[in-house]
């Protein structure tokens, strides 16, 4: 942050997972807190974890009228102070072969990750001006290393980070950093819905669907549930990304996870070929 002054941040997604351990660890610095939750339940628990602290609504992103309702009442509240830091965290998580994924699944995925995040920055961006503020995008190491039966993960996440870089020299001139934040794998509730999907996708299979894509999905679907259980704990990846949104000056793409870190370095030095064949061994298909 610029300015000790400004100690207001917005979190979407913050109900549960990664984005409720960086509401309660901003809450605990000082910062005012506001962000997006899908139930009441959320909004009780996190008003109790708080202490009051962080206050939550119910709002699709997805709903542009209901992203524009809410940030017009929270920078309301914020008045000329305006807002101090946006983090935009919330996503979904597609799983399949691009063959047999409903397209309109597609879509739904693209219209969070992708629209749904532009339509929350877009929103405040006129608080984020007041305050001179940052924008912290969480994206994933597969936005770099696209992995089989994932697409629409990293494909949706990479267009956001386009979009970020974007919104990084058009910001610039109102003094408002854009950070990238690449999330290595994490245990923040995500394995669990992760493993219910990869489950459902194999259930819905059609016979001919499963004589041509069952054991090789079989394979990822156990190797991404091991990599996610094994992945970094949801409390340390909300301090790293609080250490990034008011790290000085502000880094433009910085990991959240050393596997992130690693995996991002070697999309840096291995050549095409090299990474081809690291994607089909991360998945268990080589």
């Amino acid at each position: 942050m610029k300015t000790t002054k400004q100690r207001s941040a917005i979190i979407t997604g913050a109900g549960s997972g990664l984005g409720r351990d960086i509401a309660l660890g901003l809450a605990a610095k000082g910062y005012r807190v506001f962000g997006t939750a899908i139930a009441n339940a959320e909004i009780a628990d996190l008003q109790q974890a708080s202490g009051g602290k962080v206050t939550l609504s119910i709002c699709d992103i997805t709903d542009e009228k209901s992203v524009q309702s809410w940030a017009r009442g929270v920078s309301d509240t914020l008045g000329e102070a305006g807002l101090g830091l946006l983090i935009s965290n919330a996503g979904i998580l597609t799983p399949g072969p691009i063959e047999i994924l409903p397209l309109a699944a597609i879509r739904r995925e693209f219209e969070v990750n992708v629209f749904g995040a532009m339509s929350v920055i877009n929103a405040f961006l006129p608080a984020l001006r007041k305050a001179r503020g940052r924008i912290v995008q969480i994206s994933t190491w597969t936005a770099s290393l696209p992995l089989p039966f994932n697409g629409p993960s990293g494909a949706s996440k990479a267009a956001m980070e386009v979009f970020a870089t974007v919104y990084r020299a058009e910001l610039k001139q109102f003094g408002i950093d854009v950070v990238v934040a690449p999330a290595g794998n994490m245990k923040t509730g995500g394995p669990g819905k992760t493993a219910a999907a990869l489950a459902r996708v194999a259930s819905e299979m059609t016979p001919e669907q499963r004589e041509l894509y069952g054991q090789t999905f079989e394979s990822f679907t156990a190797a991404l549930n091991g990599m996610q259980n094994s992945g970094l704990d949801s409390a340390s990846a909300a301090r790293r990304v609080i250490e990034l949104a008011e790290e000085m000056p502000a880094p433009i793409l910085a990991a959240v996870g050393q596997d992130s870190e690693e995996i991002l370095k070697l999309v840096r030095e291995k050549s095409d070929a090299e990474l081809d064949a690291l994607r089909l061994q991360l998945t268990g298909l080589k």
